[in-house]
């Protein structure tokens, strides 16, 4: 689930995540001490990177055309709980479902519903949150349901190269610029428009911490990266306008356009010499 940094209802604010909150909360999000882990929390934030992974592919095996997005909600409950773990984002401000289910063109924080239902062609992003040991993974995948156009297959492809042109970066003494650069130089240079209202975030003992991760920067600006920082990346990629708007459930983000958005998302550690992604799947590799 992203961190908000700016818009609701069509009208550009300061929030984050959850419609009533602050301004002094995106503040803080910034600029606020982040939390380091070292050894002896590593191994409790790996386990809960690997089972919020593990359910993501879970679902992502079981798509498909007719499905509705609360069949994606209620196989997200049903792999959490075998696991021994909670969907972080169940009730988190209000939010309904225990997973975001993102369509064609809803960015991001779509709510599961019996009445949204996957068809040949559609493009879904899934966004699992997971707390396990007490730290949350959280990881998110773009998935293309049955035979997508090749616009659509191409927006899922940049999009996942984006993730890994940022996560690149990320390295001890590296800025949070870099990786926000990084994403968007891709991105531009392939004609797509990446969202600037919402962006990654720490997360660990609870799910949104400080820093703010944006998704477009400046290389060599932003808080400089530490060992022992956690993160996740997770940029949001759009065919048309970056531009985006919340419906009135004041959750769903769509695009101001309608055209499609794409978006993948991974929790990334610092270590001392680079980066560990604590939420690959079975089916991934670093060498993405």
């Amino acid at each position: 689930m992203l961190a908000r940094s700016g818009v609701t209802a069509g009208r550009q604010i300061k929030t984050v995540w959850a419609p009533a909150s602050a301004l002094e909360h995106t503040a803080a999000m910034r600029f606020e001490h982040v939390e380091r882990y070292g050894n002896s929390e590593l191994p409790a934030l790996r386990a809960a990177g690997r089972v919020a992974a593990h359910t993501l592919q879970f679902v992502g095996e079981r798509l498909k055309a007719g499905m509705t997005t609360r069949d994606i909600d209620m196989l997200v409950r049903q792999d959490t709980a075998r696991v021994g773990g909670q969907p972080s984002q169940l009730g988190y401000h209000g939010f309904p479902g225990a997973v975001c289910t993102s369509r064609n063109h809803v960015v991001c924080h779509g709510i599961p519903s019996p009445n949204d239902h996957l068809a040949d062609g559609d493009i879904i992003n899934v966004d699992v949150t997971t707390y396990f040991g007490g730290f949350h993974g959280d990881t998110s995948a773009t998935f293309i349901i049955g035979n997508a156009s090749a616009e659509a297959v191409r927006l899922v492809d940049t999009t996942k190269r984006a993730l890994w042109a940022g996560i690149e970066q990320v390295r001890p003494n590296a800025r949070l610029g870099d990786i926000g650069a990084a994403i968007s130089e891709l991105a531009e240079r392939a004609g797509y428009s990446v969202v600037r209202d919402f962006g990654g975030h720490g997360i660990g003992r609870h799910m949104h911490m400080a820093p703010h991760v944006s998704h477009f920067g400046e290389r060599g600006r932003g808080m400089r990266l530490k060992s022992g920082m956690t993160f996740t990346i997770e940029p949001m990629l759009n065919q048309g306008s970056r531009e985006v708007r919340i419906l009135e459930d004041e959750w769903t983000v769509v695009t101001a356009d309608g055209k499609l958005s794409a978006q993948f998302e991974h929790t990334i550690h610092v270590t001392d010499t680079g980066y560990e992604v604590l939420t690959l799947c079975q089916q991934e590799s670093s060498a993405n």
